[in-house]
C-alpha cells in the first residue's frame, strides 16, 4: 500500500522539506550554498535590502542562491511601517518574480518584536494586491486570528526574539495557536538555536521551521544544517506517530503476569 507523501503546503506551493532557511550571516557565499544543500531545504528566504542582486556583493550571493534551485521567499526585513513593507514587497516581486513574501514589520529595535498593528495593516493590503503573505508575528492568539481573517493562509509566530537562540519561550501560547487553528500551516520563525528546539516545535504539531542564525553562525554551518534537517524530520515523524501521554506516576514497561515459574514448584 502506497503511503501518501507528507508535504508542507504554503498557499499553492507544496514542499517535501519542512525546513526553510535564511541566506544571511554565513562566512561566505560558498558555505551558504553548501549549507542550504545539506539542509535539504526547498525554500530560502532573502532580503532585497541585504542581498540586492544589483550590487557586486549581492550579485555573488544571488548567483549562489540561484544555484540552490530553491523556491524564493523574499522578506521585508528592516521595515518599520506598513507602507515601507508594502513598497519593499512590490520591489521584491519585480526583482525575484514571485508573489510570495515573508512580511516583517518591526515595532521595537531592542528585541526586534514585530509591530502587530502595522503587520496586520500591511498583510491586508498585500493580500488584496495578490501576494501570498507569510507574516512574522508574535505568539499572540488574537493577532493570529486577525491575520487569518484578512486572508493569510500561513502564519509564522516566533519561538523567541530573532537571533537569540532561546527556543520556545512560551510553549503554552504556541500550543494554543496550534490547537485553535488546526488546519492552518504554522511555521515557527525566529529564536530557534538548537536542533532539539526545532524538534520540540515539530512534536507540538507545527508544520515547519524557518531559521537562519543557528545554522549560519555555527562553527560548522554545513554539519549544523544536516542536524536541523534530521531534527525537523524526526519531530514531524514523532508528531504523526502520536506521542505517549505524560503521567504523574510510574508505570512498569514490563507487566508482571504472575508468579515466576521457579516459585511454582
Amino acid at each position: 500500500m502506497e503511503t501518501k507523501q507528507d508535504l508542507l503546503k504554503l498557499y499553492d506551493c507544496e514542499l517535501s522539506s519542512r525546513l526553510l532557511v535564511g541566506t544571511a550571516l554565513y562566512p561566505s557565499p560558498e558555505i551558504m550554498n553548501k549549507a542550504i544543500s545539506a539542509s535539504a531545504s526547498e525554500m530560502v528566504t532573502l532580503s532585497l535590502r541585504r542581498q540586492d542582486p544589483g550590487n557586486q556583493q549581492g550579485q555573488s550571493i544571488w548567483q549562489h542562491i540561484q544555484q540552490s534551485n530553491c523556491a524564493l521567499l523574499p522578506n521585508t526585513a528592516g521595515c518599520h511601517s506598513a507602507q515601507e513593507a508594502i513598497t519593499l514587497a512590490q520591489m521584491s516581486r519585480e526583482m525575484f518574480n514571485t508573489d510570495f513574501i515573508k512580511l516583517e514589520v518591526i515595532g521595537d529595535d531592542y528585541n526586534l518584536q514585530p509591530d502587530p498593528f502595522e503587520t496586520l495593516k500591511a498583510a491586508e493590503i498585500l493580500i488584496k494586491m495578490g501576494f501570498k503573505v507569510l507574516p512574522y508575528c508574535t505568539d499572540d492568539l488574537v493577532l493570529c486570528q486577525r491575520l487569518l481573517e484578512v486572508g493569510c493562509e500561513v502564519l509564522m509566530p516566533w519561538g523567541s526574539p530573532i537571533g537569540t537562540g532561546k527556543g520556545l519561550m512560551n510553549p503554552y501560547n504556541l500550543q494554543a495557536i496550534r490547537t485553535r487553528f488546526p488546519s492552518t500551516s504554522l511555521i515557527i520563525d525566529a529564536g530557534i538555536g538548537k536542533p532539539s528546539q526545532a524538534m520540540a516545535a515539530m512534536e507540538m504539531g507545527f508544520d515547519g521551521i524557518l531559521l537562519n542564525t543557528a545554522i549560519a553562525k555555527a562553527h560548522d554551518p554545513i554539519i549544523m544544517a544536516q542536524a536541523f534537517s534530521h531534527a525537523v524530520q524526526g519531530g514531524r515523524q514523532a508528531y504523526l506517530a502520536g506521542l505517549m501521554e505524560s503521567r504523574q506516576t510510574a508505570s512498569p514497561s514490563t507487566p508482571v503476569l504472575g508468579t515466576p515459574f521457579w516459585q511454582q514448584i
